[in-house]
Formats: structure tokens, sequence, C-alpha cells
């Protein structure tokens, strides 16, 4: 159950409608400092020439320095048409720069980008499930179709936290005929049981269709892949989803205010709950707690026959390993390094290749790792926490003494290997170098686009759709 204050509504309406009062940027706070993250292409954000690194020192007259993300956010926010004074400071300029924008109705895209690849198959991303996405995506479609002899059809739902039930039903409406059930809801009160039907005739019962999941798919992208999965429709691959299956409603309540209850479950047409159990064991990720994670719950089955589990999420069909990058790239990540270095690039360079095309070069690289040498960048290894915690033990037992120097070998020979892990695992920093630098060019989209190359299940999707018995017999429980 969650309070929402009059603050916060219009970040309710964000989240059903994809739209809100505002100046169109993702702003973040870091180092005591809330600073713009990234601006949307085509919004006052944009147009007005702030960039990503363009740090608030004032809205409206007001000095917010030192104020977090939550309380500028509210001050930019408003009614579209009035206008908002913003003072910021900039990557190499000595003085404040100001700017006046007039805020407008942002909306959110719902598909961020679609193509058809050389292969002949479809690919939308989907963002969210805010109002109107199912026809937004239907068209997207039907626009392929008409251009294209489509050969498949990829549904990119990683990270999409879900949003409108009726969406998600109209989605799965696509592929399916019309009376089927697609979710039902079941609570402790009737006036909140439902079964949610599709209304419509189907766009393609037969496109091979691959939907794409991760543990970020949650809600209403776990409903479009559950349901697509327990009727047999098509091939579900990622990672396994979140785990929420709870049915939400928005009461309204005095001064403004609403309320967020729960009050009921989702279930499948398999009559699987996608609920987790135990949301605790979601920090747990050794192998044998994945393992039990696996088939935890009650054993349900599709259309087909094929087994499916309740209780943890959506079980894709082709499992991927998770991407596991080195304790380097992570520490480079959460010191805000990729997102410092682009915005120093981008003040140097006008222009880049397209977003496709975009590489990093030598050059470029040998100036990221002095740019990081500069910062006074540090981190700590997996396996120097791991000789503090042995050293704690062997004092404890009285070893300390006579392991001590052979401990401090080991230190030393790991700073040594430690400086050499710019260059060992140039391959992944780079390409988050690359996405980076990419958006300041390009937003969102063009992040995107640079992303598609390096996508390992994006590759085994595609690989799917043109293997027609691999892809037949998974859905037949033959594989």
């Amino acid at each position: 159950t969650v309070f929402i204050p009059e603050s916060q509504i219009e970040d309710v309406k964000l989240m059903t409608t994809g739209e809100y009062g505002g100046i169109g940027a993702i702003i973040q706070y870091f180092e005591g400092k809330t600073q713009i993250s990234e601006p949307y292409e085509g919004f006052p954000a944009a147009k007005a020439g702030l960039i990503p690194g363009d740090i608030f020192l004032e809205v409206n007259g007001i000095d917010v320095s030192g104020k977090m993300t939550n309380e500028v956010s509210e001050l930019l926010k408003g009614t579209p048409g009035t206008t908002v004074k913003l003072k910021m400071q900039r990557l190499g300029e000595k003085e404040p720069i100001v700017k006046e924008l007039k805020r407008e109705k942002i909306k959110i895209d719902n598909i961020p980008y679609s193509t058809v690849f050389d292969n002949g198959i479809g690919y939308a991303v989907l963002s969210q499930f805010t109002k109107d996405c199912a026809n937004e995506l239907k068209n997207v479609i039907v626009d392929m179709k008409k251009k294209h002899e489509l050969k498949g059809f990829i549904l990119d739902l990683r990270g999409n936290g879900g949003g409108l039930l009726n969406e998600a039903v109209d989605i799965v409406n696509m592929f399916v005929p019309k009376n089927k059930l697609v979710v039902y809801q079941k609570g402790k009160v009737k006036e909140h049981n439902y079964n949610h039907y599709t209304q419509h005739e189907p766009l393609d019962l037969d496109i091979p269709l691959v939907i794409l999941v991760n543990e970020g798919s949650a809600s209403a992208s776990e409903i479009v892949s559950g349901a697509i999965q327990d009727l047999d429709r098509g091939v579900i691959v990622g990672q396994r989803t979140f785990g929420k299956g709870l049915v939400q409603n928005i009461l309204p309540m005095s001064y403004n205010t609403q309320i967020k209850v729960t009050v009921a479950h989702y279930y499948l047409p398999s009559n699987r709950c996608i609920q987790e159990i135990d949301y605790s064991k979601k920090h747990k990720k050794t192998a044998d707690t994945l393992a039990k994670n696996d088939t935890i719950g009650k054993a349900f089955h599709t259309a087909n026959g094929r087994v499916v589990y309740e209780g943890h999420g959506i079980q894709p069909d082709v499992k991927m390993e998770p991407e596991v990058v080195a304790t380097i790239t992570t520490y480079l990540y959460a010191k805000n390094l990729f997102f410092k270095y682009a915005n120093k690039f981008y003040s140097e360079h006008k222009s880049i290749k397209s977003a496709k095309d975009f590489q990093i070069t030598d050059k470029i690289y040998d100036d990221f790792m002095q740019f990081v040498k500069d910062e006074g960048f540090t981190f700590t290894s997996k396996s120097e926490t791991d000789i503090k915690e042995l050293e704690k033990t062997a004092k404890l037992e009285g070893y300390l003494d006579d392991i001590q120097p052979i401990l401090d070998q080991a230190v030393a020979r790991i700073e040594e290997e430690k400086a050499k892990d710019l260059l060992n695992n140039r391959e992944e920093i780079e390409q988050l170098l690359k996405y980076e630098i990419v958006s300041r060019y390009y937003y969102q989209k063009g992040r995107i686009i640079a992303t598609l190359g390096d996508d390992p299940e994006l590759k085994r999707a595609c690989e799917l759709i043109m293997n027609q018995e691999e892809y037949n017999n998974i859905l037949k429980g033959t594989k």
C-alpha cells in the first residue's frame, strides 16, 4: 500500500499516461549536485541546448545547489505553457548560463526504437505500458508488413516495469485469436475477481514471435510474456523476470491525495500466478538458490503441455546468462566516469559517425585511460576484500603473524594486476563508453542502435526465428 501526496500526482500521471508537464530531461544527483543526465530529443531541455552534465544552480530564482533530484524535479514540472528560468553551470564555462524554457506536455515514447533488420526480422523496443501503447505497436507492425515481407518479429520487453493491464491484453491480442483468456485476477472479495479476454480480431496468428525479457521485466511485461508462453504462441528468451503478479488500484482521497492499494493477484491462462514467493531471495544470487528458484512452486502446463512453474516470475524458454562485468567496470560506472568522459568528449567534438558506425578508437581509449588516471580513480577488488576478511579470521585464530608476509605479497601482486585492468577489460569497458558517447549526439534512440551489434540475446532471438525447426520444437516441448 502506497500513499501518494499531492506533490507526486504528476508522477502517477507519468506512470499511467507516459505524459507530464515539464522540460523533458532525466536528471541525476551525484557528488552533491543535481544535473542533467539525458535530455529527451525534441523537447524543451534539448531545444534550449541543455546537455548532460549541466548542473542546476537555480530554478525560478530558488537556490537548488545541493538539493536532491526529487526536490529539483518538483520545481521543473508544471503546467504546459508556463515558463521556468534556469541558472546552470556547464563544464568548461567560467560563468553560469541562464535559460528560460517553456514547459511542454512531455510524452515519453512507448516505442523508442523499431526497425526491420536485413534478415527480414522486425524488432521493436517497448519501454512501458502507458495509454495507447498497444495501438502504437500495432501501427509499427502494420507498417513493417506493408514495406517488408517479415520473417518474424521480436518484441523487446527488457527493463520494462509494466503499466496498464488493458494495454498488455491488447498486445497479446495482436498474436492470438479473439475471446482467448489472457489473464485473470483473483482477490479476497468477489468485486476484484475478473477475467480479461482478447476483444479483437488478431493482427497475425502465424508470424514467428520472440519476446526478450530480463529481471527488470515486471507486471504487464510478465502478463504479455507469460500469456504468450502459456498459449504457446511465441518463444521467450532472456532471464527470469521480476515476479510482480499484483493487481493495484489507485483510489482518490481528501486534499488531492491518492492511495495505491493491492487488491488481487494476476493469474495466467495456465492458472499459475507470477508473483514472487519471497522477494528477499532475489538478493541471494548463489547457484543453489537460483537452481531452486527455477522449480519452486507448483507445476502447470501450457496449451501444448509444456511444464511451467508459478511463484517466481516468468522462466524463459531459452535462458541466457546475464552479462557479468568486471569489478573495475562496475566501479567506473558507479563513479560516473563513463558519464563524465562522454561530457568531455562531446565538448571537444562537434560530431561523430552514425550511431551504428561509431567505434571507440585506440586514440579515444587512450584518452579515456588518461582521463581516468587524472580523476584519481581507484577501486577495491574482491580479492583484496577477501584478503582483508582472511586477515581478520587469521588474527582471531592466531595465524596472522605467520602468514602476513604471504598476504602482503598477494596484495602487492594484485595491485600490479589491477594496473592492467583497463587494458585487460577493454572490450566491455569500451562498449559502455561507446553507448554513453553516442547518446550525447543521438539521444536515447542512438543508444539503442549502438547496443544492437553487441546484444547476444537479440542475436539468439534472430537465430531462433531463422531456424524454424528449433523454434517449433521449443513450442511443442520436444527441444
